[in-house]
C-alpha cells in the first residue's frame, strides 16, 4: 500500500438525512425523531434534491472534499411521518457544503460560524433554529453562504 493510500480518509456510514442544493449537500444530523427527514421535505419543496434518508455515506470525492452518498438502500425514497414512504427527486451524491445540527438549538441572533470536520476537511455547521424561517434559511445559506 502506498503511503498516499494510508492517508486516505475512509468512508463511513453515519445516521444523517441528506439533500443536494444546486449542486452541495446539506447533511442533516440528528437523534431518532429529531426532524431530520421533515427538514429534508421542506428543502425538498423548494427545490432540493433527496441524496439518502436517514443513513448517509460520507465518503473522499475524487479531489479529496467529503461527499455525502446514497447507502443505495432505498434510493430517491424519504419516509414523512404519519403520511408514509415517499418517492421523491434524488441524486446519488454531491460534496458536502453545511451540516445542519438538530440536537443542538441556536439561541443566538446573530451566531458566529461554527465547522466540523469531516474526512480532514472544515464545513460550515448551523444549529437548529426554531422559527418557520429555517428552512428557507438553510437553502440561503447553502445557495450564498454567510456574510462575515
Amino acid at each position: 500500500m502506498s503511503r498516499d493510500a494510508a492517508r486516505q480518509p475512509t468512508p463511513e456510514t453515519i445516521h444523517a438525512t441528506s439533500v443536494a442544493i444546486d449542486g452541495g449537500a446539506v447533511v442533516i444530523t440528528g437523534a431518532s425523531g429529531s426532524g431530520k427527514s421533515g427538514l429534508a421535505l421542506e428543502l425538498i419543496a423548494l427545490g432540493a434534491r433527496l441524496i439518502s434518508d436517514d443513513l448517509t455515506r460520507i465518503e473522499p470525492g475524487a479531489e479529496g472534499w467529503p461527499h455525502a452518498a446514497t447507502t443505495g438502500r432505498m434510493a430517491g425514497v424519504i419516509e414523512a411521518r404519519g403520511v408514509g414512504l415517499l418517492h421523491v427527486p434524488h441524486v446519488a451524491r454531491a460534496p458536502v457544503c453545511l451540516i445542519v445540527d438538530l440536537d443542538r438549538t441556536e439561541q443566538a441572533r446573530l451566531p458566529e460560524p461554527v465547522t466540523r470536520v469531516v474526512l480532514g476537511q472544515a464545513i460550515p455547521a448551523v444549529a437548529r433554529v426554531d422559527s418557520p424561517h429555517f428552512a428557507a434559511s438553510i437553502l440561503a445559506l447553502s445557495k450564498g453562504g454567510r456574510v462575515t
